[in-house]
């Protein structure tokens, strides 16, 4: 749409680059191309805004194919005007003079042409074309068919149109027909996952086989490892045991010959002091043998002098003496009790001896 500014009863219009402006005076073109700027008297002024630029033209239109089934075709049509004066010729592009905005819709009229145009052409082509062929290779005979079809029209070029593209999206047939089709290849899809489910469940199977038997053959390397550990053990033990005994052998020969060694030792020291105290109990036996033979030529001396000594004394005195060392023998007496007879007896004795 154009710009237009009012100023004291002139207008200014400024078009875009993709919009074609054409400006009559009566019946005079003062002004004709893209992206114009001027000014401009309403009252006497005619003027067409033709856009130039692409346009899509989104299309939904229902067609019976050959065996009696409705499709929906969806489809785009990419167009431009490459003749604006032609077009505005053809169709009333004018714009108000005060809004800028067309006075009518040219572009529905537009529209309506592409589409009847285009419904045309892919009605005759999915009339003699089967649903199940359709759905296969429609969009793409349906696309050609509407391209070779737009070309064609001779109302187009007059009316200053031009086809750029045309592109068909989908075709689609009723939901229940949709859903009928779509049952075998979802039968077909789920048989092709049971498949599938079931190979790779074999296939878990035979690798969980293989794996029990990496696991059997490992176990088994295990404990075979384990027996020739078991046996390096044992092979070790006995080696350790010999080794021990062989030390034990040797500890107890250096035990031996140490005992040996001691027991020579102690029998030597023992010896020794037997000698020792041999030679002392000799030399004791000696000194007492001497001491005896000395005390003893000494109590044969006293006991000679002694006897001298008594050899020349009376017989009184020495029974006196007799008397006075038996008394000393004697045990302690508090008190003699002579009787009369025993007094006499002695009495007699001692005068007889005098």
């Amino acid at each position: 749409m154009a710009d237009i500014t009012r100023r004291l009863g002139w207008r200014h219009l400024r078009g875009a680059p993709t919009a074609h402006v054409r400006h009559h005076r009566g019946t005079r073109l003062l002004h004709d191309g893209p992206g114009l700027s001027f000014w401009f008297r309403a009252l006497t002024a005619a003027i067409s805004e033709v856009p130039v630029d692409d346009r899509e033209l989104a299309m939904t239109f229902h067609a019976r194919t050959s065996d009696f089934q409705d499709v929906a075709v969806q489809a785009t049509v990419t167009y431009r005007i490459s003749d604006p004066a032609v077009a505005a010729a053809r169709l009333d592009f004018s714009i108000d003079p005060d809004s800028g905005a067309w006075r009518a819709a040219p572009l529905e009229q537009l529209g309506t042409l592409l589409t009847e145009t285009a419904q045309q052409h892919a009605l005759d082509v999915l009339s003699r074309t089967p649903l199940s062929a359709a759905l296969v290779d429609g969009v793409t005979a349906v696309r050609e068919r509407i391209a070779q079809g737009l070309a064609g029209e001779p109302r187009l070029p007059a009316t200053g149109i031009e086809v750029v593209a045309v592109r068909v999206v989908a075709l689609r047939p009723e939901p229940e027909v949709e859903r009928a089709l779509r049952t075998p290849a979802r039968e077909q899809i789920q048989q092709e996952a049971d498949r599938a489910t079931y190979e790779r469940r074999a296939v878990a199977v035979e690798r969980e086989r293989a794996i029990a038997e990496n696991e059997l053959a490992s176990q088994i390397e295990l404990a075979r490892r384990e027996e020739q550990l078991v046996d390096q053990r044992g092979t070790n033990a006995r080696r350790e045991a010999e080794e021990h005994a062989a030390a034990d052998a040797v500890r107890a020969e250096a035990e031996a010959a140490r005992t040996v060694r001691l027991a020579d030792a102690e029998a030597a020291r023992t010896v020794r002091l037997a000698e020792a105290e041999a030679t002392r109990s000799v030399r004791l036996a000696k000194a007492e043998a001497e001491g005896a033979r000395e005390v003893g030529e000494a109590r044969a001396q006293a006991q000679e002098a002694w006897l001298r000594v008594h050899g020349d004394v009376d017989v009184a005195t020495l029974n006196a003496l007799t008397g006075t060392r038996l008394a000393e023998n004697l045990p302690r007496i508090d008190s003699v009790t002579i009787s009369p007879d025993v007094l006499t007896g002695l009495l007699t004795r001692l005068g007889t001896r005098e």
